[in-house]
């Protein structure tokens, strides 16, 4: 299987430029080559990468989209903006797979992954799989966010053959039929259908390596270390990818995670050589691209793309520290100080 075969999807707006473009970035360093079709939640979005022109992207209007697929669009109306693009998802996937005949599996991503090692380890564990699922993995204190559903959709692929398009169309249209930001039964959002894949489906291969999707919630069950420029889990399995969710911005200068949220550890070694390149990579994008963000709006563009992830897929775990949380991450090294388009 080439680079080629694999094709990658995701949805972002232009607030979130800098995450998608750093999700770009990291792909390209470990998958050359690989294609990553965005949809662009908002015009400016969408402007902007048409203008970067970058290899191995293609932006598409939500418009576009919408008009491709109005069953989905007509839910808008009765739906929060958040529940919207949930509901978008495995219909987003869905018109990627058929403008990609001649791919083998199109995978959804969040917009806050970040590679650090190539993919094909993941691919290796799917042989004759036509669906791709990963597991939350949440520690045992986090037991009480098991009703969000045992699966993240933060990864989800999809082989480009019959069994694979049959369980996405069957989630698209759970989606269009209920998609709300709420837990209701065994249904949460787009994501809590996931748990039906298994069940329902054959064909559907759950993902073992513990290196795909290390993430605040999960972090506290794995020991983890930097050596010879890998960062390895548990000593033995190099992290392929982390989910950066609930990183934000706050008090003016500083950068906040959220492993206060899910009592994670964030250790030396977490700080240095999984978080610090990624925020450097994420000012560094957002000095690049905020002259065309700026030539794209009306007025000046003053908001940085890290500010605005928590308006953007919301945790279902609220911040339970205030200002003085915040302060004390500060004193304990937990959050970064950015001075001069810089993390310290």
């Amino acid at each position: 299987m080439t680079m080629a075969d694999r094709v990658y999807c995701t949805y972002f707006d232009h607030n979130y430029l800098s995450r998608g473009l750093a999700l770009h970035h990291s792909l390209q360093r470990h998958a050359p080559g690989s294609r990553l079709w965005v949809l662009c939640l908002s015009e400016v979005c969408h402007q902007a990468l048409a203008a970067l022109d970058l290899p191995d992207v293609v932006p598409v209007r939500l418009a576009d989209f919408e008009a491709a697929d109005p069953e989905v669009a007509a839910t808008r109306a009765s739906r929060s903006i958040i529940e919207y693009y949930f509901t978008c998802t495995p219909a987003w996937m869905r018109f990627v797979l058929g403008r990609e005949a001649e791919a083998e599996w199109v995978t959804y991503l969040d917009g806050d992954l970040f590679f650090f090692a190539p993919p094909g380890v993941i691919y290796a564990e799917l042989h004759d799989a036509a669906v791709a699922i990963i597991p939350h993995r949440y520690t045992a204190s986090l037991a009480r966010l098991r009703k969000f559903g045992t699966y993240n959709v933060g990864w989800v692929g999809a082989r480009n053959d019959p069994d694979g398009i049959t369980v996405i169309e069957w989630w698209r249209e759970k989606c269009i039929e209920w998609c709300h930001d709420v837990v209701e039964g065994d249904r949460f959002a787009d994501q809590g259908y996931l748990d039906s894949f298994p069940r329902l489906f054959s064909r559907v291969k759950i993902i073992e390596n513990i290196g795909a999707n290390l993430a605040p919630w999960n972090i506290g069950n794995y020991r983890v270390d930097f050596r010879g420029n890998r960062v390895l889990i548990d000593a033995v399995h190099p992290l392929v990818f982390f989910h950066f969710q609930g990183l934000r911005k706050g008090l003016r200068w500083f950068i906040f995670n959220s492993h206060r949220v899910y009592r994670a550890p964030f250790s030396g070694d977490v700080r240095d050589h999984i978080y610090k390149p990624y925020v450097d990579e994420l000012l560094a994008i957002e000095q690049a691209v905020d002259p065309i963000l700026q030539a794209s709006v009306a007025k000046p563009h003053r908001r940085s793309a890290i500010l605005d992830v928590g308006q953007y897929l919301k945790s279902k775990v609220r911040n339970a520290g205030g200002r003085a949380f915040q302060l004390l991450d500060i004193v304990t090294g937990r959050a970064f100080f950015v001075f001069r388009g810089r993390a310290y």
